[in-house]
């Protein structure tokens, strides 16, 4: 994904057909060191292709992923009939403790290009 986001920087940049220099600098620039197989699939695969047709085609195929619609319905059914006044409380406590835990854990273990 790295090398991917690395080509289409140098396209954004202005440089129709990136290198592998050119991508190698990129990603050097950020402290990021290529490997040459990789990063020669990816030129390969994108050398000579138009950027934004290549995106247009991938958001097609995007548009038959599920986008996971289940979680609005245990959210609507606690909220239509409580059973008492004190569960509510209850809950909204158990649901503190775990952000809570949630958000001690700062970058998750990897990076924006990992």
């Amino acid at each position: 994904m790295r090398y991917v986001a690395a080509y289409l920087l140098a396209v954004l940049g202005g440089n129709a057909s990136p290198t592998a220099k050119d991508i190698k600098t990129i990603l050097g620039s950020v402290g990021i060191e290529a490997d040459d197989e990789r990063l020669t699939k990816v030129i390969s695969e994108l050398n000579g292709k138009d950027v934004n047709e290549v995106m247009n085609a991938g958001l097609s195929k995007l548009a038959s992923v599920p986008a996971g619609g289940g979680v609005a319905a245990p959210a609507a059914a606690a909220g239509a009939a409580p059973a008492s006044v004190d569960a509510p409380a209850a809950e909204e406590k158990k649901e503190e403790k775990k952000e809570e835990s949630e958000e001690s854990d700062e970058d998750m273990g990897f990076g924006l290009f990992d």
